[in-house]
């Protein structure tokens, strides 16, 4: 009976025990994974819903707010279609903003010209929304032109040191200078004006301080690149910010405009570290010789590289030429170049020293007439006379069509007997412009919905657009442009639409505009026929010719040798007056033109050319 009891309390014991523990087991384990599970999928399900509803309501959102937001236009008014005069805007209601502002060189059919800006009207005409323009770096192509902007048109400039520091000397030579409003930015400063932020980005070129701009606009951010290469080892020790660059391609950029300079040359512009080394080679072998080193005044990475070379070899350095004067004292005094006291000397100085220890740097690598060495080579430097104890070093390449200037310049040289290198023979130069594969990497970076290729002629612009193809961008969203054309972006999309004012305003001296297509084609056949001057007195009260007509000719045909020409003009021209006087012509131009007529006619016939004919008819 007890032991039955024990069993009975044991069974009980043992049941308490079972019933206990799957109710633990199941409170610690089975439960919770089943809310976990459950847990899980509800948020899950949740967070799906969630998004789908957040991106179901964020398009239309979006659609909402950003078809609200003002259209943004974008021109240029120079560097399509050309070479340098580089300038473009953008507009965005009543903001309008500039970059770069640059001057382009004469082509052969110029003549007399001096200089070529872009034609302002449409600023001109709307310069109460400018905000301000904006400086990509400092060489001429893409700052040239500001004095004869702000001569009309005082608006605020915005540039890095150096940039800024260069364009001081040219407003200080035109008398601008202490009116100017000049903003100095460094690299990653961002400038607010109006409807647009401007942020600058560090990128390698051919002068120090040139920069890229993002230009962030109410339909998206805006990058410019300016003129640019990747140098992975630069003189400055600055590599080009492809981090900010990339940043901004991950955030979503609206429309690249990228230069197009060397978009034929394959693979990568080398380093300028390059020339420093063959500068150092050519030291080494002209030991007994002075060395003259035309460059672009503007490369102040080659001109330090020149001046260590000078140094390493115990010489002194000279420079000459007004722009190479500016932009090295300019240099030195911000701290860009670094020169030892006692190595840059006057160029009065240079007969103190031996030849074999001067260093010249000098204007005129492009064969510019009027250059330090276009007056060396031609014997008209006041300061130096070059012989065969002088070598001379062209370190840059021709810009297209001024190949005939440098080979004039080298021509003249050999025959002096003087010693020349240039690009073609040694690497004295490297580009400082991106060929293909630098220019795929900033696509890559950028990764733009729109593309505007700029800087270049035509050719480049659409070699450009094939290399953006081959990245695999849409040709609809590609937009080869001219000057004038107006780009406009809105929620639906970016597109051409309109014109504005464009084209070629010319420098002559001190004129500005004063030298249009009419004056350049009289010049064009003044050069190509010469000039006849009919001069003659009239009666027009008597309807008499009293004397005359004499002919004078000049650059048609020497007088003395063409006697029978010239007697037969002087018979066409007397006819002519007195046949219109006879009929009662009486206006001093339509008797002009009759003489004009009856003379070109006569001298058509004779000789094949025209010749411009100037009638000056006097009265009594």
């Amino acid at each position: 009976m007890k032991e039955r009891t024990r069993l009975d309390t044991d069974i009980k014991q043992k049941t308490k025990r079972s019933k206990n523990a799957p109710q633990k087991n199941t409170k610690k384990t089975v439960e919770p994974k089943k809310r976990t599970l459950k847990n899980v999928t509800q948020q899950v399900t949740s967070q799906s819903q969630k998004s789908q509803v957040k991106r179901s309501r964020k398009p239309a959102q979006a659609k909402k707010k950003k078809t609200n937001l003002p259209k943004v236009k974008i021109y240029s008014l120079g560097g399509l279609n050309e070479i340098g005069k580089n300038i473009t805007a953008f507009e965005c209601e009543n903001d309008i903003i500039i970059v770069d502002c640059g001057i382009g060189f004469p082509n052969d059919d110029m003549l007399g010209v001096d200089l070529v800006i872009p034609d302002f009207t449409h600023i001109q005409n709307n310069i109460e929304k400018v905000r301000g323009i904006f400086l990509t770096h400092g060489h001429e192509d893409h700052i040239g032109s500001l004095p004869y902007f702000l001569k009309n048109m005082n608006v605020p400039v915005y540039g890095t040191k150096l940039t800024l520091g260069i364009l001081e000397n040219k407003l200080a030579e035109h008398k601008l200078l202490q009116n100017a409003k000049l903003h100095n930015v460094n690299v990653g400063d961002k400038i607010t004006v109006g409807n647009f932020k401007v942020e600058f980005i560090r990128v390698n070129h051919s002068i120090a301080d040139a920069c890229a701009l993002a230009i962030t606009t109410p339909q998206g951010v805006i990058i410019h690149t300016g003129d640019f290469k990747l140098d992975t080892t630069p003189i400055d020790g600055e590599m080009m910010d492809i981090v900010r660059l990339g940043q901004l391609g991950r955030e979503g950029v609206l429309m690249l405009l990228c230069e197009s300079t060397n978009v034929e040359r394959a693979g990568h512009t080398p380093s300028e570290k390059n020339v420093g080394v063959s500068l150092e080679r050519i030291f080494l072998g002209a030991k007994d010789k002075r060395i003259i080193i035309a460059t672009f005044a503007s490369n102040v990475h080659r001109v330090q590289q020149i001046i260590d070379a000078s140094v390493n070899h115990g010489r002194k350095v000279a420079v000459t030429g007004r722009s190479m004067i500016n932009v090295v004292n300019a240099a030195v005094r911000l701290g860009y170049m670094n020169v030892p006291q006692g190595v840059l000397i006057d160029i009065d100085e240079i007969k103190k020293y031996p030849p074999e220890k001067l260093t010249i740097v000098t204007t005129g690598s492009q064969g510019e007439p009027m250059s330090a060495l276009y007056r060396m080579a031609f014997s008209d430097h006041d300061k130096v006379s070059l012989s065969d104890k002088d070598l001379v070093v062209l370190s840059s390449s021709a810009i297209p069509g001024n190949e005939p200037l440098v080979g004039k310049i080298v021509n003249e040289l050999y025959r002096r007997g003087v010693n020349v290198y240039h690009d073609s023979s040694v690497e004295v130069h490297v580009s400082g412009h991106a060929c293909r594969e630098e220019l795929k990497l900033m696509h890559a970076l950028v990764k733009p919905k729109y593309f505007m290729p700029v800087h270049g002629e035509y050719r480049h612009l659409i070699q450009h657009k094939e290399l953006a193809e081959s990245m695999g961008m849409s040709p609809q969203n590609i937009f080869v442009s001219d000057i004038g054309k107006v780009i406009e972006i809105d929620s639906e999309g970016a597109r051409f639409n309109g014109t504005v004012p464009a084209g070629k305003v010319l420098i002559d001296g001190s004129g500005v505009g004063d030298v249009g297509n009419i004056v350049l084609r009289d010049r064009k056949n003044l050069s190509e026929s010469g000039l006849i001057i009919v001069v003659a007195t009239v009666s027009l009260n008597e309807g008499i010719l009293m004397a005359g007509p004499e002919i004078i000719s000049r650059g048609f045909v020497y007088v003395r040798e063409n006697e029978e020409l010239i007697n037969g003009a002087k018979e066409i021209c007397q006819r002519a007056i007195i046949d219109a006087l006879d009929e009662d012509v009486r206006d001093w131009g339509e008797l002009k033109n009759v003489v004009k007529n009856a003379l070109s006619r006569y001298i058509f016939a004779k000789t094949k050319r025209k010749p411009v004919i100037l009638p000056i008819l006097m009265d009594i």
